[in-house]
């Protein structure tokens, strides 16, 4: 339990609160670091304030994060500025003719670019908000696609997400063995990877909030604040409020592309480098350490017994497990660079000063959303040093029994993600809580699956509805929306998901009923409440609950 008890809530939700009224993220996470000083300090708490500042910045993978960020922005810069994004508006344009196959094709583009939620956001995001902004999609509706599709994707392939819950498994498993009022030996503790596969059924927020998307685009019906920003954007042709603050917004600081040559060589190619690299470098970090760790372990070395011993999918997870994904990105994204500058200075579309400049306004571009990454990060920081997610975990560990467990502790980590902002944070603390638990409650390890399901799902939902999360930052950010404006959307469909996820566990618990059974029971579930909901929406406002482009208005033409 935490030494400051209920007062470390204090901290994130304050600066949650602030951010939701104020719309000034980087002003409210200040404010609710420096509370965190305060408390911890017992003073003003300024010295401890820039502490966790400075340890955010200093800690390597936040780092190999913020180095990663800036250099995609100045890569989006070249893109940007060599006619990239003018190409692939121009090829869009005839292809991609309305805003339900520009939503289709960003759904499907999230699900495919599953190894990575950053380079998801990343990628997915600057690809498709030119051809997005012609056909009236609403910033916010574009970044709720994004910010939906990649860290749920990310749960489940091949991937740094799967990396890392697979640690917590393990770290919880070890936790059971270690414990001395547990009779239990790490032979008798399932495999991580096991545990992980038997958890995709029930990581059902992750699941049902991929159809989720499917189902907003699909049907085109919307409600609560994304049906105001999609009536707002069809009809005005302003993608963005009035009074917004995007995090990014390419045109007004990068100025008018060079549109003598546009090719879609221009755009693809930084982007396929991007991918290839990264995936080449997370494997390689990967199979070095997995190396190290066999030479350590007096095994084999040879890649080729390994897998004909334990299998090629366990020794490819082993390898994903040991990637360094953070360091893997930078290297892709510094390629990216090379490649644009490479294709810029071939056909003679800019001089090598010219490329340096737009290196300089990429990064110029990403500086707000680096800013509100260290902070997110360091009340992150405050959180862990304060034990609020130990307080809240506590809290709940005497109100469960095997039925009701799945819910709570979707429930816990939920709020524990809401409030530190970090799905990694909420998975490192609760895992191994919530694996003790279950054991504790159920003396066997039938129901770890599920719980870990639970958790995953608890995680990604709180990341998805709050301010301070590093992926809601990065979806906004490459789309071009105002962060605030993309959580109070972002939300009500957050939400709907959770209802279903909450009957889906229900229906599990104390009924006994199979994934195979409630997970299509959840998907009509969401359609149901997708259409019930838009439409007692819209009939409350007397519109209609699909958007529409006026008869007399054209599809807004760039300036």
């Amino acid at each position: 339990m935490s030494e400051f008890g209920a007062l470390s809530l204090v901290p994130p939700l304050l600066a949650i609160v602030l951010a939701i009224v104020t719309r000034r993220p980087i002003l409210s996470l200040f404010l609710g670091i420096w509370s965190g000083g305060v408390i911890a300090t017992g003073s003003i708490g300024i010295g401890q304030t820039f502490g966790w500042i400075t340890e955010s910045i200093g800690d390597v993978f936040h780092a190999n994060i913020l180095v990663f960020t800036l250099l995609l922005g100045s890569g989006v810069a070249l893109i940007w500025r060599l006619g990239g994004a003018t190409a692939v508006r121009n090829w869009a344009t005839t292809r991609l003719a309305s805003a339900r196959a520009v939503g289709l094709a960003t759904w499907v583009l999230g699900i495919l670019l599953f190894f990575d939620d950053y380079a998801n956001t990343a990628i997915v995001g600057s690809t498709m908000r030119e051809i997005s902004d012609q056909l009236r999609i609403s910033r916010e509706k574009l970044s709720y696609i994004v910010d939906s599709t990649a860290a749920p994707v990310a749960t489940l392939g091949l991937s740094s997400w799967v990396a890392f819950q697979l640690s917590m498994i393990d770290e919880g498993y070890a936790s059971l063995v270690e414990h001395e009022d547990y009779d239990v030996a790490a032979a008798d503790t399932p495999g991580a990877f096991e545990t992980f596969v038997g958890s995709i059924p029930f990581n059902i927020y992750s699941l049902l909030a991929i159809v989720m998307v499917g189902i907003i685009v699909l049907s085109r019906r919307d409600y609560g604040e994304m049906l105001t920003a999609e009536r707002r954007s069809r009809r005005t042709g302003n993608v963005t409020r009035e009074d917004a603050n995007p995090l990014q917004e390419v045109e007004a600081d990068l100025g008018e592309p060079i549109e003598t040559k546009p090719m879609l060589r221009t755009f693809f190619a930084p982007i396929v480098v991007l991918i290839v690299v990264t995936l080449i470098g997370a494997f390689w970090t990967g199979y070095q350490e997995w190396v190290i760790e066999q030479d350590e372990a007096g095994a084999t070395t040879s890649l080729e017994a390994a897998m004909s011993d334990a299998g090629t999918v366990q020794v490819l997870v082993d390898i994903v497990g040991a990637s360094d994904f953070a360091a893997a990105l930078v290297w892709g994204s510094f390629a990216m660079v090379v490649t644009a500058i490479v294709i810029g200075l071939a056909y003679d579309l800019f001089d090598i000063g010219d490329s340096v400049d737009t290196v300089l306004d990429g990064f110029s571009i990403m500086l707000t959303a680096v800013t509100v990454l260290v902070l997110a990060w360091s009340i992150s920081a405050v959180a862990e040093d304060l034990g609020t997610g130990d307080y809240v975990a506590a809290a709940a560990e005497g109100v469960v029994s095997p039925a009701l467990l799945p819910i709570v502790v979707l429930f816990v980590a939920a709020f524990v993600a809401f409030t530190m902002g970090s799905s990694w944070a909420t998975m490192g603390i609760v895992t191994p809580i919530a694996i003790t638990v279950a054991y504790d409650i159920t003396g066997a390890f039938d129901l770890m699956p599920v719980i870990i399901g639970a958790v995953f799902s608890g995680a990604i939902f709180g990341d998805h509805t709050s301010p301070i999360s590093d992926t809601s930052v990065l979806s906004s950010t490459f789309t071009g929306a105002d962060l605030i404006d993309h959580i109070r959307t972002q939300l009500y469909y957050a939400s709907t998901v959770l209802l279903v996820v909450v009957i889906c566990y229900a229906l599990f618990g104390y009924l006994d009923v199979p994934p195979a059974i409630y997970l299509p029971l959840g998907v009509i579930l969401l359609v149901g409440l997708v259409y019930g909901l838009s439409s007692a929406d819209a009939a409350r406002r007397g519109v209609e609950p699909i958007a529409e482009t006026t008869d007399h208005e054209q599809p807004r033409e760039r300036e």
